[in-house]
């Protein structure tokens, strides 16, 4: 539920900070006062697009903020958890900065985020019906989708697109081998050729640079030889050895020492010195004893080189990605070896659609039922809304040969009137009955929404008297199972609710500014008036406010 919303020099809003409740919520002001900027900084907050043109005039950056309690999204809680970003106080902080140049940063819970984080995290949180929202229904993917979710039907379908492709994927290698086998016979031929050349060759990343290593020493023996030689003389077969020459300089500072006390700390720095110089000696001749002049080795090495590089010019890459080159070859080997096959390619083929069809199959049944349900809801609501005699029928148009989304398309159909033939959603001629037959769409599916916060942008556009008054009482009973926060400039809508904040816009020092405030039931009086009535309110329009607000108390 939103707890909370921060608004900070987001277009003509300079500071705004708003507490909501749960229940049915109303915004209501006059036309151009910011009503629906405040659902267009939710928006932004939720993952929307951020621009320069968001930030007020003379600002240098818009920021929007949102408090959610999310003690009852287990989904989400796992979510945040799983990609760093929870607190243990059972709430969501949402946070959206926008500067001047249209740059963008995101927060969540106070952790730097993606907006795709930002967006995925809105999905549980809040679900925006803006007054154009039955544009998106015209589409037939929208209408598919709708009818997938009220039927809860999301993740068949979503497995049904799986299989189908799958299936298709396997449909075209068949094709292909059919097709093209005189052509893929040769790169067969030529693919066993490379792939029998790279193994032989038993190269790996690792063997390589353990080659070049080797390589490296057995070719400069005689240098590795004469440097181990030459240090084990200077450190301590020479008479005039390293190690003699300390050793002779630590027994004459002893000797002095008898003398000056003060000697023992320079001695005590030079014995260390005088072991790991024993130490080196030893570890060099050990080295020089290891060191051979190995003449076969290094041919065997040399030739092996050779070969590594030849086939890395032949194939064109670095002998490095020989073993990249060798893995993708071997693939695609076996893959035309299985094409090279017909029955093995047809049988997997026919194992792949026969998964289609049992989950294409089980989608169209929970879709037969879903439409059902779906269109008798949607119908009775109708006749609510001032279209008595309507229908609306969730239609499912066979196809034939199956496609991605099973076995059937979605066509919503209405006959807005008694006596009409159902025809497409999309052909409904009247804006204010394609806006209440999208109002109805929205009150069926939200007995299985799943976010808590839902947000009606002016949805009532396009109806008036009676039928606004239903509308409102329908946006109420929502309101008893979700938090409902609905902008409208209806009054009938406005009473219904079981809050009212009031949007106004004044002008300061020349800016014009955006305010809001929640109202008692004596300023919420003077507002239905100001929405009944016209220029002057007339105690008969206060009168009149304080009726319809009473009658919706008693509901």
């Amino acid at each position: 539920m939103l707890l909370n919303l921060s608004v900070k020099d987001f277009v003509i809003v300079d500071r705004v900070e708003i507490e909501f409740a749960s229940g049915f919520t109303v915004l209501t002001g006059e036309t151009g006062a910011g009503k629906s900027i405040l659902i267009d900084a939710l928006a932004l907050v939720l993952g929307d697009r951020g621009e320069a043109s968001m930030v007020r005039a003379g600002c240098e950056r818009a920021e929007i903020a949102a408090q959610f309690d999310i003690s009852r999204l287990q989904p989400l809680q796992t979510w945040l958890i799983e990609n760093d970003l929870a607190n243990d106080d059972g709430e969501c902080l949402l946070r959206r900065v926008v500067d001047s140049h249209g740059r963008s940063r995101a927060f969540i819970n106070g952790h730097a985020s993606t907006l795709q984080q930002l967006r995925e995290a809105g999905e549980w949180l809040v679900d925006i019906h803006g007054q154009h929202a039955h544009q998106s229904l015209l589409r037939a993917a929208s209408q598919r989708a709708l009818l997938d979710g009220y039927g809860g039907l999301t993740d068949t379908a979503r497995q049904v697109n799986e299989a189908y492709r799958i299936w298709q994927a396997l449909k075209r290698q068949r094709e292909e081998g059919e097709s093209n086998a005189a052509a893929l016979a040769q790169e067969r031929e030529d693919l066993e050729w490379r792939v029998q050349e790279l193994s032989g060759l038993s190269f790996s990343t690792e063997a390589w640079q353990v080659l070049l290593t080797e390589h490296a020493r057995l070719s400069n023996a005689v240098s590795l030889i004469d440097g181990a030689r030459y240090g084990v003389e200077t450190l301590s077969e020479n008479d005039a050895s390293l190690i003699a020459q300390l050793a002779g300089l630590i027994g004459k500072l002893k000797q002095l020492r008898e003398y000056d006390g003060s000697l023992q700390e320079i001695i005590e720095l030079l014995e260390p010195a005088e072991i790991q110089l024993q130490e080196a000696a030893h570890s060099l001749n050990h080295y020089l004893q290891k060191l051979d002049l190995d003449p076969e080795r290094l041919n065997d090495c040399e030739q092996r080189l050779n070969a590594i590089h030849s086939a890395a010019r032949k194939y064109r890459v670095t002998p490095e990605q020989m073993p990249e080159l060798l893995v993708a070859a071997s693939a695609r080997l076996a893959s035309l070896i299985e094409t090279a096959d017909p029955g093995a390619l047809a049988r997997k083929e026919h194992e792949a659609k026969t998964h289609f069809d049992e989950l294409a199959k089980k989608l169209s049944a929970g879709r037969k039922q879903a439409a059902k349900k779906l269109s008798q809801k949607v119908s009775a609501t109708l006749q609510q809304l001032a279209m008595a005699g309507g229908v609306f029928e969730a239609a499912l148009l066979p196809v034939t040969e199956g496609a991605s989304f099973g076995y059937e398309s979605v066509d919503f159909l209405v006959a807005a009137h008694a006596g009409m033939a159902p025809k497409p959603l999309a052909k409904v001629a009247s804006g204010g009955e394609l806006s209440r037959i999208s109002l109805a769409l929205q009150v069926a599916a939200i007995d299985i929404a799943a976010v808590p916060t839902l947000i009606f942008d002016e949805v009532d556009v396009g109806i008036g008297g009676g039928v606004a008054e239903i509308v409102g009482g329908l946006l109420k009973d929502v309101g008893a199972q979700h938090q409902v926060l609905c902008i409208t400039h209806l009054p009938q809508v406005a009473a219904q609710g079981n809050h009212h904040l009031r949007v106004s816009k004044e002008t300061h020092n020349g800016a014009t500014l955006s305010r809001i405030e929640t109202l008692d039931k004596k300023a919420r009086i003077e507002e239905i008036a100001r929405m009944l009535g016209g220029v002057e309110i007339t105690a008969k329009t206060r009168a009149h406010a304080a009726e319809m607000l009473g009658a919706s108390a008693q509901d």
